[in-house]
């Protein structure tokens, strides 16, 4: 009695998709894992928190039940040669969510690259030109067909 803790502490938790849990109680390679599991990754989970969205907020206000939670989930996948260890929780991710949130990442980066650039080219017109031009606004699709009827 009382060494609950300790227990927890000498295993490590891996998550599958469907909602089972395994507990292991030694180190293992996530090579062996993913042979275990075809076409999943290990990811670890670093931390888990629960914020409200902007409904569920004025939700609580008005003393409702606040039923929209979401929960954001940070992970870090792991290289087949990274060793599972004791004491943390690991989940089992699929390729296909592996490939997804690898392509959101880098349309993200891509839209980010893209407005700095066109910031920086608007700068340098500006430099070039003097302070005294105004570079007047692009006008959008629907302000051209206006302008022409």
């Amino acid at each position: 009695m009382g060494n609950c803790q300790a227990i927890d502490n000498a295993s490590l938790v891996i998550q599958h998709p469907c909602g089972r849990a395994d507990k292991l109680y030694s180190p293992v390679s996530a090579n062996e894992v993913m042979k275990m599991n075809p076409g999943h990754y290990v990811a670890q989970l670093l931390t888990t928190t629960a914020t409200a969205t902007a409904n569920s907020a004025a939700a609580a206000s008005n003393n409702q039940e606040n039923r929209n939670i979401v929960r954001i989930t940070r992970i870090k996948l792991l290289r087949s040669t990274d060793t599972l260890t004791l004491g943390h929780v690991y989940r089992l991710i699929t390729t296909q969510e592996v490939m997804k949130g690898l392509w959101e990442k880098r349309c993200a980066k891509m839209k980010k690259r893209e407005s700095e650039s066109g910031d920086k080219q608007l700068r340098g017109m500006k430099e070039k030109l003097g302070s005294e031009f105004e570079i007047p606004p692009r006008r959008s699709e629907k302000e051209k067909t206006n302008q022409v009827n």
